[in-house]
């Protein structure tokens, strides 16, 4: 099995040809292709126990600042009983 460090590294990859095809204004079919491979890849580690959720979450969050920039702004957690308007 390869190991969890190389496993992230390729979801990174993987992350950024997404952030990628988006920014060039690439056909929807082929963005959204290509980020179906990446929720069946972060299902794979999650369902494996490779990785938790707030690893993914972290890693995503890293990965689209790396494409985008910063948030505008940091949004505070939302509790389950909080309900969004």
């Amino acid at each position: 099995m390869r190991a969890k460090t190389e496993l992230l590294s390729e979801l990174r990859t993987m992350l950024r040809d997404v952030f990628a095809l988006r920014a060039s204004g690439q056909l929807e079919s082929r963005v959204g292709r290509a980020h179906g491979y990446v929720d069946g890849f972060m299902r794979a580690l999650l369902d494996s126990g490779v990785a938790t959720k707030n690893e993914l979450l972290t890693l995503v969050s890293e990965e689209r600042e790396l494409a985008s920039g910063p948030a505008l702004r940091t949004l505070d957690a939302i509790d389950d009983e909080t309900v969004a308007a």
